[in-house]
C-alpha cells in the first residue's frame, strides 16, 4: 500500500503537517506532533480505522485515496519468496501429503 496523506492534503490547499494536525484536531483527532510528522513523511505501518476516518472526513475522501493499493509490489515480493524457497519459475509445488507417523499400539488395557 502506499500512504498518498500529502498528495491529499495538497489538493485541499493543505501544505505544512501542523495545519494538517490543527484540523484533525478541531475534528476531534488530537495527534501528538511526533506522529504526525511521521503520517506525513512516511508510510504508516498501522492505522486505526476511527483515525482514518477522521482523516477522510478533514480532506473530504475516501480511504481508497488514502490508502492506494500496490498489486505489483505484492506479486514481485511473491515471485522473490518463491525463488528464495527454490521453487522454479514462481510456481509452488502441487499440494503436500503429509506423511503418517508410526502406528502406536494401544496402551495396555
Amino acid at each position: 500500500m502506499r500512504w498518498n496523506l500529502r498528495m491529499k492534503a495538497a489538493e485541499r490547499g493543505i501544505w505544512k503537517s501542523t495545519e494538517m494536525r490543527r484540523l484533525l484536531a478541531d475534528a476531534g483527532l488530537e495527534i501528538s506532533a511526533g506522529k504526525m510528522s511521521a503520517l506525513w513523511t512516511t508510510t504508516p505501518t498501522t492505522i486505526r480505522l476511527d483515525d482514518l476516518d477522521v482523516f477522510c472526513a478533514v480532506l473530504e475522501c475516501t480511504p481508497t485515496d488514502l490508502l492506494i493499493a500496490e498489486p505489483d509490489k505484492v506479486a514481485a515480493a511473491r515471485k522473490r519468496t518463491a525463488r528464495a524457497a527454490g521453487e522454479p519459475d514462481g510456481q509452488r509445488p502441487p499440494g503436500v501429503t503429509p506423511k503418517l507417523g508410526r502406528i502406536r499400539s494401544l496402551p495396555p488395557a
